[in-house]
């Protein structure tokens, strides 16, 4: 069995794909169970973020797992195969886990060092095992990933310093307008992400801010943090008159700010410019309102290039993550290793004790009587020679099996001694590693 991942990020592909490909939480259930039933799927954890969504499995063989769950993703988003494929990666056991222990560290994130993404894996796989579609070396592999995220963060401080997509939205309103100071801001959605923009706006000096949910005592609870107004979600384009800034991240799958409406309201709001920051996946803002005259709308993609400034110090303190990434990937391949290797050096012991017992047996029948003495001499002559000759695999096996080619040599192996691959009974890492 072998761990593979297949995803996009923000890196690889645009808003406007990613977005076909997000999960929402409550979907997350039901495409872990549709996968699982794909061919050669054994195990999968799926991380969905406004960033990225990889899907991380346990397969029979790499390339038709790899196969298997790209057939997942082109049903389920409808894009076209061979376009779908310009904006995917893919990678073995080797580069999957290396992948997603820097996943974990925050150092694949859009903003460096992020902390969120490391609740975000710890929850991925919480959903999984929950819904009982993963199973012992993806278990192992992504508690291994929290454990290289917490002491990234706890060796390096490479989350300090605050830089997060809030903070980036916040930064570029600065840009825009030099100062938020006597600024309204109307932010739509009331969960975590609005509450860290909302922080952002009011320790940046905004002298009002407007606060839009479904749920209106939600909006009601966040407003109340920072002295702000909660309006119902029904007179959402009545307060958007009075606003300076629009920052919009709901967990809608459709536009909630659409053009019609907001013809409506720039036609009233006369020469009085607004600027929509849209950080929700999928998007909430329709992108021809980007198109009104007056209407400044920036999305997750635009953030960008606010989140690449003042990243030195968290730049220095990825690099001493990189090398935590590589102590904590040796032990997870040596356990990996030993996982595949173990049974196999047992197989290939009992192959050999079997045609050696077979052709002992043989021998002993066609020479008829024969003293102890003489059968003792031939025993021992049959056992120093298939000792020999499995030495040197078994030495070798178990020096590649702390290798990231382990796994390949161990295959190799199987195959030219014809022996069965797995194993039903799999240490722990923790015991593989003393």
């Amino acid at each position: 069995m072998q761990v593979v991942v297949v995803g996009l990020n923000h890196k690889t592909a645009p808003v406007q794909v990613r977005e076909k490909l997000a999960f929402s939480e409550h979907s997350l259930p039901g495409a872990l169970q549709e996968l699982r039933k794909y061919q050669g799927i054994n195990g999968c954890v799926i991380i969905s973020t406004c960033n990225r969504t990889e899907i991380y499995a346990a397969v029979d063989e790499e390339h038709a797992g790899v196969e298997s769950i790209l057939d997942f993703l082109v049903r389920r988003s409808g894009v076209e195969r061979v376009e779908l494929r310009g904006y995917l990666y893919n990678y073995g056991s080797y580069t999957a886990a290396r992948h997603l222990f820097r996943v974990a560290a925050g150092l694949d994130s859009m903003v460096l060092g992020e902390t969120q993404i490391l609740g975000q894996v710890k929850q991925a796989l919480a959903i999984a095992q929950e819904h009982r579609a993963t199973e012992k070396i993806l278990n192992t592999l992504f508690r291994q990933a929290l454990t290289v995220g917490k002491r990234a963060r706890t060796e390096t401080g490479i989350d300090q310093n605050s830089v997060s997509i809030s903070y980036a939205a916040v930064e570029l309103a600065r840009q825009i307008f030099g100062t938020l100071q006597d600024r309204t801001v109307l932010i739509i959605g009331a969960g975590k992400m609005s509450e860290l923009t909302a922080l952002h706006l009011v320790s940046n000096g905004v002298s009002g801010v407007i606060v839009s949910n479904r749920s209106y005592e939600r909006a009601v609870r966040l407003a109340e943090k920072f002295g702000g107004q909660a309006v119902r979600f029904s007179e959402l384009f009545k307060y958007m008159l009075r606003a300076d800034i629009v920052i919009s991240c709901t967990a809608a799958t459709h536009y909630v700010v659409r053009l019609v409406e907001m013809q409506q309201v720039m036609e009233q709001r006369g020469q009085r410019p607004l600027m929509i920051i849209d950080i929700a996946v999928p998007r909430d803002v329709d992108p021809a309102v980007g198109n009104l005259p007056g209407v400044k709308l920036y999305d997750v993609d635009a953030l960008q290039h606010v989140i690449d400034r003042n990243l030195e110090t968290r730049r220095k303190a990825a690099l001493r993550a990189e090398s935590i990434i590589e102590q904590e990937l040796a032990g997870f391949m040596q356990w990996l290793g030993s996982l595949y290797a173990v049974p196999t050096i047992t197989a290939l012991k009992k192959l050999g004790e079997d045609i050696k017992q077979k052709e002992l047996r043989r021998a002993f029948n066609r020479l008829g009587d024969l003293t102890d003495h003489d059968r003792k001499v031939i025993g021992s002559l049959a056992n120093s020679i298939v000792n020999q000759l499995l030495h040197m695999p078994v030495v070798r096996l178990k020096e590649y099996a702390l290798t990231p080619q382990g796994q390949l040599y161990n295959e190799v192996l199987c195959h030219l001694f014809d022996l069965p691959t797995g194993a039903e009974d799999k240490p722990n890492i923790q015991a593989a590693q003393k």
